[in-house]
């Protein structure tokens, strides 16, 4: 489970706004750079590294590998490989850090110290990337083709005046679960109000009040009013996919309603993965993929 990190005293303070931009970050923001090269020359100096093979051999394997061409050392200690891998900035940085991982998995080095270091400074400092399940490199969070395709649907919902504030309530939901200081429960309590924005012209048009469950309802009660885009088999119900989608984003919320046993807020993994269930319906809706029947 994912913990939520802590405001700024500064925003809790009102003394300042929470920045516009907090992440993820997709590349090596200067917050980053020092933490990062940092690792590279602790994970380079590990014992168990260092036990299976020369130093410089394993720098200048990587450097080949990488294509870095070293700089002469001199009085700035190390070998000239060692400091054109603890010196690399930005992407190339990435590609250092990645490189060191394979490196280690390639030859069975369990190195779990350096792994807790890496995954600490990535999750702390908003990076987009992670350590992979096999430690044998970096992996996107989320895919540069998904983060994409939820911007351009934040886009669409807000060029079109028929889905409300839905282009709002998905852009704070996405900030919510994948910023710098994330909030599972607002973030999932965004994510159904732009579905609910998207899907209220259509669904329900003439309730003021409707929500999610409403519409849920409705669908239940006259699911001949409406139909989809997708290809259902003879026999078929052409709007269950579209409700199997609205239900397990309305049902999946944990935190809505209080009683007698403790509220369960919703996990950070739970709420990023409403927050694509709801950018799939708020594109569904925005592009006429739903429609209701005369």
């Amino acid at each position: 489970m994912t913990t939520t990190p802590r405001l700024r005293f500064s925003v809790r303070a009102g003394l300042t706004d929470a920045p516009e931009h907090d992440g993820p970050f997709g590349d090596v923001p200067e917050h980053l750079r020092p933490p990062l090269q940092d690792w590279v020359a602790y994970a380079l100096d590990s014992q168990a590294l260092v036990d299976y093979a020369d130093e410089d051999g394993v720098e200048r394997t990587i450097c080949l590998r990488l294509r870095i061409v070293p700089a002469e050392a001199l009085h700035l200690g190390g070998s000239k490989y060692h400091r054109a891998l603890t010196t690399a900035v930005g992407p190339r940085l990435l590609d250092v850090v990645d490189a060191v991982l394979a490196y280690k998995a390639e030859r069975g080095v369990n190195d779990q110290a350096a792994i807790r270091l890496l995954t600490d400074i990535l999750d702390e400092g908003g990076s987009v990337y992670r350590v992979a399940e096999g430690w044998d490199g970096l992996e996107e969070r989320v895919t540069s083709s998904v983060r994409d395709a939820v911007r351009r649907t934040i886009a669409d919902a807000a060029a079109g005046a028929a889905v409300g504030s839905a282009a709002d309530h998905l852009a704070a939901a996405w900030q919510a679960a994948y910023g710098r200081s994330p909030d599972p429960v607002r973030a999932y309590s965004e994510a159904i109000k732009a579905a609910e924005a998207a899907a209220h012209s259509v669904i329900q048009p003439n309730n003021a009040k409707a929500t999610l469950g409403t519409m849920l309802g409705e669908i239940k009660n006259a699911r001949h009013k409406f139909r989809t885009v997708l290809s259902t088999p003879a026999g078929g119900d052409p709007v269950a996919p579209v409700e199997g989608v609205m239900r397990a984003l309305w049902e999946g919320q944990t935190s809505r309603h209080g009683g007698q046993a403790p509220t369960t807020p919703e996990t950070l993994e739970a709420a990023r993965a409403a927050v694509h269930l709801a950018a799939t319906l708020v594109q569904w809706f925005v592009s006429g993929a739903v429609v209701r029947t005369p």
